[in-house]
């Protein structure tokens, strides 16, 4: 007999009786969610790499929200959260994030409005995104910083390094250096350009990377050092003038907090898949705005994650730039946009994607083609790198 009790209602339409999983390429996890009365979200729970661990996840919570509605998000947010004794981490988080979508994406498809007129209404009329150029081991970093503006882009992101020891080479610090300034020579002024160090530098390194690139005028330098290691990032910051963002390992407006309060950094980037979902997102975004924060949502995923993003986005002030996948290295050529019948609601012009109208979170999936794919499936797992003596090194 379950033990768990649940918050009493008599609208019985949006209670949740049915779930679907869908592991499909190149590397994500989808969730569907059907109410009695036929209404549909979906969401995407997924850790990259991960995905079958999440799942599992899902199936042993689904006692939780069998049964709720989708009326009493907050709620079942809570229950979620709070119900287990051992709580927080990328797992957990994850599974919560995804429920928490759908939920979202059932209820405003109910009340025939996007999701954020619910949490306030727009701040905005469009949202200005960024696209991926690679740079882990580039050899044409310049011309696919060309082909994202001719996408349509006004910034771009890059790696720059490859495998990284804990203090590396003059050589490797400089091609580092000559990577980053191909691309702003190659753009000029027309565009920004962000600097993602991945969590592969280590302190010593990041110390002298940030002070090379001073002269390049980046947007942003991300996770300059792992999160494990974020007690670091003030004196890094004293290093030079370029604004450092964090935050796409980290699950929790908990895990925020000691950034926020000793005022290490200039962007948050929570991701919508791990981070709790749209309303711990959106909670992280109203602290990051009373800290003076800018908000910037990680994105490499796929077009529930994007959307869940730019409802966000739309209604948080604090909002700098969203993160696309389009065209990134992981997709091994299968977009996005390909598990959408309105693949025209993520355009990007100018640099910016327009205002979602459509109720929910924006977005109509392709049912069958995400049925046809799940039967491929995908055994994604992000790739083992080692230095030149045979250590193991961070990705």
């Amino acid at each position: 007999m379950s033990s768990i009790s649940r918050l009493q209602h008599t609208d019985r339409g949006l209670d949740i009786v049915k779930f679907e999983l869908f592991e499909i390429p190149p590397r994500w996890l989808f969730l569907k969610l059907t109410t009695a009365n036929g209404t549909v979200g979906w969401g995407e729970p997924v850790i990259e790499g991960r995905a079958a661990t999440v799942k599992a996840a899902i199936e042993e919570l689904s006692v939780y929200f069998l049964g709720h509605s989708a009326h009493h998000i907050e709620d079942l947010w809570q229950m979620l959260y709070r119900g287990g004794f051992y709580r927080g981490g990328p797992i957990l988080m994850s599974a919560i994030s995804g429920i928490d979508q759908a939920l979202w994406d059932i209820k405003a498809k109910a009340l025939g409005v996007p999701v954020y007129e619910l949490l306030g209404g727009a701040v905005r009329n469009k949202m200005r995104v960024y696209g991926w150029i690679g740079g882990d081991k580039p050899s044409r970093v310049a011309d696919a910083a060309l082909a994202r503006i001719s996408d349509g882009y006004t910034a771009v992101k890059m790696n720059a390094s490859p495998e990284t020891e804990w203090l590396e080479t003059t050589k490797k610090v400089d091609e580092v250096i000559e990577r980053v300034a191909r691309v702003r020579e190659a753009i000029g002024d027309k565009a920004d350009i962000a600097v993602d160090f991945h969590g592969r530098v280590h302190k010593g390194m990041a110390k002298i990377l940030i002070r090379e690139l001073e002269p390049y005028k980046l947007l942003f330098i991300e996770e300059a050092v792992l999160p494990e290691n974020n007690e670091v990032l003030k004196n890094l910051g004293a290093m030079g003038s370029t604004p450092l963002a964090t935050g796409e390992r980290m699950y929790s407006r908990w895990d925020f907090k000691p950034l926020f309060e000793s005022g290490v950094i200039d962007v948050a980037q929570p991701d919508l898949s791990h981070a709790g979902g749209i309303s711990e997102v959106k909670r992280i975004a109203s602290m990051a705005e009373a800290y003076d924060v800018a908000l910037a949502p990680h994105c490499p995923l796929g077009p529930i994650a994007f959307a869940a993003c730019l409802q966000i986005d739309f209604c948080s002030v604090n909002a700098l730039i969203q993160e696309s996948s389009m065209g990134i290295h992981y997709n091994n050529a299968l977009e996005m946009t390909e598990y959408l019948l309105n693949p025209e609601a993520f355009k990007t012009e100018n640099g910016y994607v327009k205002l979602l109208e459509r109720p929910g979170l924006g977005i109509e999936i392709d049912e069958d083609k995400v049925r046809k794919m799940a039967a491929e499936g995908h055994q994604w797992k992000n790739p083992v790198w080692r230095n030149e003596d045979g250590s193991i090194t961070e990705w």
